[in-house]
C-alpha cells in the first residue's frame, strides 16, 4: 500500500494531501525555465502549510498579513527572505517589526500612508530599513508612477530607508503572454526613466507574473512554450535588474490533492446527483463558473473502470450553490467511494469558506521525502489564526 493509499484508508472525512518532493521539483522546473538573473519569490498566501518544505529552494516569501507572518517564523523561515507586502499593514504590526532588531526583512510602500508609517517608525526606533515601492497596476494596490518618483526622490535624502527597487503584481491566472509582454515593455520603461531621470538605479525588480494553472479538462496551455516566451522577454529587457519572480499558485497547485466521500446517491429530474461530505467551502479552482467546467478529477480504485453515467457532484451544504461539478462522466458510484481531485494545493485550503455550517474542518496531510506524513492539525482557533500545528502519523 502506497503512502497516499495507507492516508486515504484511514480518513473517512473530506481531507487534503500535500506532495513535498512535487512542490520541490515544481520550483526547480520553474527556476530551470527561468534566465539566471530571475530567481523565485513564493506567495505565502496560496497555501502558507508548505512554506518551510519549500525554504531551502527559494529566495523570498511574500507575506501579507500578521497571520502569514506568524506562520512562517513559528516554522523557523529567516526573517532576510521575508517581503512584508499587502494593501492593508496594520500600524501595531508593522511597529512590532520595527522596533524588533532581530527583523531582517523588506516592507513593501502601497500608499503614501504606509510610507509616512515607516517613516516614522524607523525615526521613532532608530532603524534602517529596506523597501520596494510597489507600482499600481490601475487596482487598488500600490500608488502611480509620479508618486512612486516622489517616494523616492524623497528617500534619497533620509538615512533611515533605503529602497532598493520597485514591486508590480501583475494579475492572476494570466494566460495571455502577450499581454505580460506589454506589461514588462512599459516597465522596462519605466524602470529606465527612474534610472536616467530621476537618477535611481532600481537593483531589484519584483513582479509578480500571476502564471496561470491548468485546472480543467477543457484548458488549452502550453506552459513550455510560455515559459520560454516569458524568458525571452525578460532577456530582451534594456534595463538590466536583479529580478524577483512572485509566484504562489503556478508554484503549489499541482502538489496538492483533495479527498471527499461520497455520501448518498440519488436522481431527481433526471439528473444523477452524488452528494459528498466536502463541498465548495473545500474545493475552490480559479473560474470554475458554477461547476460549468470539469476538473482533473477520478474515483479511487475504479481509473481502469468504463464510465457508468454521468453524475452532478454536490457537497455537504444547505446551499443549492454547492456544486462542485456538472454532469461529469464517471463509472459506477458508490456510497463510500473517495473521489480524487487534482491541483488542490493552492488557495483550496485557505480560500474555502471551511467553517459555514459550523461542520468539522477537512484533515490536511503533509508527505515529506522518505515517505513521512505529517498531518497538519486544525482547530476553529488555528483555522481563525492561520496557524499551523504539526503531528506525526
Amino acid at each position: 500500500m502506497s503512502v497516499v493509499e495507507s492516508v486515504i484508508s484511514s480518513n473517512k472525512s473530506a481531507f487534503y494531501v500535500f506532495d513535498a518532493c512535487a512542490l520541490k521539483e515544481r520550483v526547480r522546473f520553474l527556476q530551470s525555465r527561468m534566465p539566471e538573473c530571475v530567481t523565485i519569490c513564493y506567495a505565502v498566501k496560496a497555501n502558507p502549510f508548505v512554506s518551510k518544505e519549500i525554504d531551502g529552494e527559494i529566495e523570498k516569501f511574500e507575506l501579507c498579513s500578521p497571520g502569514e507572518y506568524e506562520i512562517c517564523k513559528t516554522l523557523g523561515i529567516d526573517s532576510k527572505k521575508m517581503v512584508i507586502s499587502g494593501v492593508y499593514k496594520t500600524p501595531e504590526f508593522i511597529e512590532s517589526l520595527v522596533a524588533d532588531e532581530s527583523f531582517l526583512g523588506v516592507y513593501t510602500i502601497e500608499s503614501l500612508t504606509q510610507y509616512q508609517l515607516l517613516l516614522a517608525l524607523a525615526n521613532k526606533y532608530d532603524r534602517h530599513i529596506k523597501v520596494l515601492v510597489r507600482l499600481t497596476n490601475s487596482s487598488q494596490f500600490g500608488v502611480n508612477e509620479n508618486e512612486v518618483e516622489d517616494i523616492i526622490s524623497d528617500i534619497k535624502t533620509l538615512d533611515c530607508v533605503e529602497c532598493i527597487g520597485v514591486q508590480f503584481f501583475s494579475g492572476t491566472q494570466k494566460t495571455s503572454i502577450k499581454k505580460i509582454r506589454r506589461e514588462l515593455e512599459h516597465l522596462d520603461e519605466f524602470l529606465l526613466h527612474l534610472r536616467d531621470d530621476c537618477g535611481f538605479d532600481a537593483g531589484h525588480f519584483e513582479y509578480g507574473g500571476g502564471f496561470p494553472v491548468s485546472y480543467f479538462e477543457s484548458d488549452d496551455f502550453d506552459e513550455e512554450a510560455y515559459l520560454a516566451e516569458f524568458g525571452e522577454i525578460v532577456e530582451s529587457m534594456t534595463y538590466k535588474a536583479k529580478i524577483t519572480l512572485e509566484l504562489g499558485r503556478s508554484i503549489v497547485a499541482s502538489c496538492g490533492k483533495y479527498f471527499t466521500h461520497v455520501v448518498d446517491l440519488k436522481q431527481n429530474k433526471g439528473v444523477n446527483y452524488a452528494l459528498v461530505d466536502g463541498g465548495m467551502h473545500h474545493i475552490v479552482y480559479f473560474g470554475q463558473s458554477m461547476a460549468m467546467k470539469r476538473p482533473k478529477m477520478s474515483v479511487v480504485g475504479k481509473a481502469d473502470m468504463p464510465v457508468d453515467k454521468e453524475w452532478t457532484i454536490c457537497g455537504a451544504l444547505c446551499s443549492m450553490h454547492d456544486i462542485i461539478v456538472k454532469q461529469m462522466p464517471l463509472p459506477s458510484l458508490e456510497i463510500g467511494d473517495t473521489l480524487e481531485f487534482e491541483n488542490a494545493g493552492a488557495y483550496c485550503v485557505m480560500e474555502g469558506i471551511s467553517l459555514f455550517l459550523s461542520r468539522d474542518l477537512p484533515a490536511v496531510y503533509l508527505i515529506r521525502e522518505g515517505g513521512e506524513v505529517v498531518r497538519i492539525r486544525e482547530t476553529f482557533e488555528t483555522a481563525r489564526l492561520n496557524m499551523p500545528n504539526y503531528e506525526n502519523e
